[in-house]
């Protein structure tokens, strides 16, 4: 903590003893909004904060992140369905709603559509009379949870995918699902859109531009001729944008404001301070590497601390947290995953059950009226906010706080229908008589949550607002008590057939850093130059003892990075001694530039071996560095 002079805090107007007569404002009425407002439907979003992603497809059951689209329905066979138990982990964690993939890449849709052959009709499920959509519905209301839905606009299974019949295809299934499932909170659109596929048997590549094909305002009004009050995600003109990662990072500050233009990644993390479009980002990623279940990701789960620095880079940075909860082949939420998600939502629960700053006396250094006085901000409603004459852009607030109370989270929010007033600001606490300062940060918009390395016990408590764009807005300034998450141990994997990676060590490599590989932590990355002709990557592991070895898999970076790619294909050697070499398999990773996915790559028969050597002579994509993020390996199931 940084000690502030009396010379600073009186320049700053927040030595209130010294000036108790505080500066009043005949202009008693609102403020006027300033800039880019939410609409209904997007201030509503905003309260929402933390909902659940399902990703649960026929990838499910093939082991990939992104089928081809020549799958066969029947191989969607869930044993053990649980709409309940999957709405129960994600309310546990502390979701307010979950979003499913109604239809992934591969075209195969969870309800009995009659528009295409492709679907559940004709999966084994329920003797083909099941509706996974409507099921989880069901079970969302029930448990009092909202309800929304993703439907890819890449199909690779249609066969007139990049034609006008698909458009008209894809906009029957947006009426169908608006229509069949009672109120959605939300739309989804993904941005990944054309390339190769099984297209009804042409198998081919094709390409799209996107904009122009899907003619997406037209489609964002169907959602809302349809659902009203729905946000949609993603595409220029939806009410929701992309965070730029998947990650689980917003930017910081992570403004709400966007350019009229179509999205850009190097915009959408940070958003762009006073731009005309009200864009709010959601933050999204995985509970594990990927999207969807996989049994050698059981050790990879994020545990309950991650959780809660995820909740710090998302929900703490005005934005909203989308966690994906991947079902297994039962089609319930894994045991491990659904004891993290307890512990992280009972921890998230306990530390925001008691707010520490009521019975606090608030002062100002100005106010517009008494319907805008500084304990507006301790009222507990969101519709009140405490403000100041309009030419006041610089102002103070202090917290006289009940003695003997420590807090650790502070959190302040602004009153979004009026715009994002506050560009910058500080927060002191005086401890025996001495102003300390705690942080300065840019941007308060929904919330902004600081946390503290340790609790503190304060006098008061002073938020500052340096800089402004408008007379201030705000209606919380709230203090906690963080509780820590109950810890999870790790697991191995529920499959007997993955190899724990524990005894595994890194014995040759072409660059340094290459432990991270077998951390089974999909977020430290192994990084080396960009391979060269003659001059391939390479590295070799010792299993520490001999196995039957049926395989291996890569992860890739999951990170978005400008300077790195995945490895575009592979050469595995395996050896039982680690000097006579046989050849194991080699050939192209399937999508991984894109899809980011886990690669899966079987040995055409099982053999035994302790030692495993990966070359990789390019990157998926031209890059200056090759980057990867894991190894490990299978037996035959």
């Amino acid at each position: 903590m940084t000690e502030l002079t009396r010379r600073h805090l009186v320049a700053s107007g927040a030595l209130l003893s010294a000036a108790p007569a505080f500066a009043a404002s005949d202009r008693t009425g609102a403020p006027t909004p300033w800039g880019a407002t939410p609409s209904p439907r997007q201030l509503a979003w905003h309260g929402h904060e933390q909902y659940a992603f399902i990703h649960f497809s026929i990838n499910t059951f093939t082991d990939k992140e992104w089928g081809f689209g020549d799958e066969s329905p029947a191989l969607f066979n869930p044993t053990d369905f649980d709409p309940d138990q999957i709405v129960a982990a994600a309310k546990s964690a502390n979701m307010r709603g979950i979003i499913l993939t109604a239809k992934h890449h591969d075209g195969f849709c969870l309800w009995p559509t009659m528009l295409t052959e492709h679907c559940i009709r004709n999966s084994p499920y329920k003797q083909g009379k099941g509706d996974i959509v409507g099921e989880l519905e069901q079970a969302a209301r029930r448990a009092g949870l909202m309800f929304g839905l993703y439907l890819s606009p890449w199909d690779r299974n249609h066969a007139e995918y990049g034609r006008p019949a698909y458009i008209d295809y894809y906009r029957k299934q947006v009426v169908e699902l608006c229509t069949r499932y009672g109120e959605l909170f939300e739309f989804w659109f993904d941005g990944a859109n054309g390339g190769d596929g099984y297209y009804g048997g042409a198998r081919e590549t094709r390409k799209i531009d996107a904009p122009a094909y899907y003619d997406w305002p037209s489609i964002i009004a169907l959602v809302h001729q349809h659902q009203p009050k729905a946000c949609t995600f993603d595409p220029l003109g939806s009410d929701i944008r992309w965070v730029g990662n998947e990650d689980g990072i917003a930017g910081d500050p992570c403004w709400p404001t966007m350019p009229n233009h179509a999205y850009v990644q190097a915009e959408g993390n940070s958003g762009v301070r006073g731009a005309p479009l009200w864009w709010p980002a959601e933050t999204n990623t995985s509970i594990r590497p990927g999207w969807f279940y996989h049994s050698d990701e059981d050790s990879k789960v994020r545990s309950p601390e991650n959780l809660v620095r995820y909740y710090d880079t998302s929900v703490g940075r005005g934005t909203n947290m989308h966690l994906n909860l991947p079902p297994d082949r039962r089609g319930r939420i894994p045991h491990q995953d659904a004891k993290i998600l307890k512990s992280f939502g009972d921890a998230i629960r306990a530390s925001f059950a008691s707010d520490l700053a009521q019975g606090a006396v608030a002062h100002a250094s100005h106010e517009r009226g008494s319907a805008f006085a500084a304990d507006k901000v301790l009222d507990g409603r969101r519709d009140s906010y405490w403000s100041t004459p309009d030419e006041v852009t610089q102002a103070t607030l202090v917290l006289d706080l009940p003695p003997g109370r420590a807090f650790d989270l502070i959190r302040i929010r602004e009153h979004l229908p009026l715009g994002i007033r506050v560009t910058k600001f500080a927060v002191d606490v005086q401890i025996d008589g001495a102003w300390r300062e705690l942080a300065v940060h840019e941007c308060i918009s929904a919330q902004r949550i600081i946390r503290l390395p340790q609790p503190v016990t304060a006098r008061r408590l002073q938020l500052r607002i340096l800089e402004g764009t408008a007379c201030p807005a705000i209606s919380e300034v709230s203090l906690f008590r963080s509780v820590a998450p109950v810890p999870v141990p790790a697991i191995v994997s529920s499959d007997p057939s993955v190899l724990s990676t524990a005894g595994w060590r890194i014995v040759a490599a072409s660059a340094p850093g290459a432990d991270v590989l077998l951390d089974n932590d999909a977020k430290t990355i192994w990084t080396q130059p960009a391979p060269v002709a003659g001059k391939p990557a390479s590295v070799t592991l010792d299993l520490g003892q001999a196995e039957m070895l049926a395989g291996f898999s890569l992860t890739p970076s999951r990170q978005v990075m400008t300077d790195a790619a995945p490895p575009k294909g592979y050469v595995v050697e395996t050896s039982v001694d680690g000097r006579s070499w046989q050849p194991g398999a080699s050939g192209e990773f399937a999508n991984i530039a894109y899809a980011l996915s886990t690669q899966r790559i079987a040995f055409a028969t099982p053999r035994r071996a302790r030692f495993l050597r990966l070359s990789f002579a390019a990157t998926a994509v031209p890059a200056a560095k090759l980057a990867v993020a894991g190894v490990g390996g299978f037996t035959s199931k």
